[in-house]
């Protein structure tokens, strides 16, 4: 079990940014596919970034697509989500996610492909 640790969140007004990391916290063994989510007030969680092991593919949730950057270091189990212009519907607790996988190429996008998540790191956007 990978333990995952979220940074960066905090309040800023429409149109500023937000860096968020995620790192884990102890030894970890076996190669992961990361991935960002978010769960605002009332609502079911939702995907916003995915990226695979190799951080060489990457995948976006239409709401975010071309304000938000997903990357990682090398195969390490460790991601960031760089967020730009930002918006008040972009409220919510933010998790990490870490998938095992066997291939470089994987990505998920579905929250049921991922074994490990972080506890969240709050996202508050005023207008």
């Amino acid at each position: 079990q990978v333990q995952l640790v979220e940074s960066g969140g905090g309040s800023v007004q429409a149109g500023g940014s937000l860096r968020l990391s995620c790192a884990s916290s102890g030894p970890t063994f076996g190669a992961y596919a990361m991935g960002w989510f978010r769960q605002a007030p009332g609502e079911e969680r939702e995907f916003v970034a995915a990226i695979n092991l190799n951080g060489d593919n990457t995948n976006y949730a239409d709401s975010v697509k071309g304000r938000f950057t997903i990357s990682r270091a090398n195969a390490k189990v460790s991601v960031d989500l760089q967020m730009n212009s930002l918006k008040p519907d972009d409220t919510a607790v933010y998790y990490c996610a870490a998938g095992r996988t066997r291939y470089a190429s994987a990505i998920f996008t579905s929250a049921t492909r991922y074994s490990d998540w972080g506890r969240g790191t709050q996202v508050t956007v005023s207008s």
